[in-house]
């Protein structure tokens, strides 16, 4: 069984660290902690890591958020993962700094990411992982806030769930979307 793991973001040393990448902080620290690396392939950073019997494909997509379709897209096709086998990482602000929610579905939020996935795939029905990166920003300051980096609390909070974020990925591959929400989304997996 293969499941293809993507964690949203942008690339270049600019981005690095930023709220908007934690999908990509996220996926780095679980291959790390998988001892494999990313290799540059098409439409993003790949590595590939075995878990159980599992095959699971890490992706980091080198297109931008707002063309992340192409990439998730690209790569499901390129090694047959069907929809219910994908799971996308991904930063919000209707959360708080740290915060984990699994969904099996649902809108885009507002994200430009998730939008082009939903828009590419035609379908809104995916595995998402939202972390949360707060809103503590004034009218009209979004797009400086999530390209901003994490104060020292906020990244003591974000350091403490990135275990349970690796924790969550295998659940998802082994137990399953909907045990996966059940344990964590129950335990709140952060703080509310």
């Amino acid at each position: 069984m293969k499941y293809l793991i993507v964690g949203l973001g942008n690339i270049g040393y600019e981005y690095e660290g930023t709220r908007h990448n934690i999908g990509f902080t996220v996926l780095d620290a679980f291959a790390k902690a998988s001892n494999t690396v990313f290799a540059d392939r098409r439409y993003g950073f790949v590595a590939e890591t075995s878990c159980r019997g599992r095959k699971l494909i890490l992706l980091k997509p080198s297109t931008y958020m707002n063309l992340s379709g192409n990439a998730v897209r690209y790569w499901m096709q390129q090694e047959k993962i069907p929809l219910e086998n994908v799971l996308v990482i991904v930063d919000d602000l209707a959360l708080p700094v740290g915060a984990l929610r699994l969904k099996g579905q649902g809108s885009d939020g507002g994200h430009n990411g998730l939008k082009h996935i939903a828009a590419t795939l035609g379908t809104t029905n995916y595995a998402r992982l939202r972390f949360g990166i707060g809103n503590d920003f004034g009218k009209g300051h979004q797009v400086d806030f999530v390209l901003g980096t994490f104060d020292i609390e906020e990244q003591k909070a974000v350091d403490a769930q990135i275990e349970t974020v690796g924790e969550i990925i295998k659940s998802f591959c082994f137990a399953g979307l909907a045990r996966t929400m059940n344990q964590f989304n129950k335990r709140g997996a952060g703080k509310e």
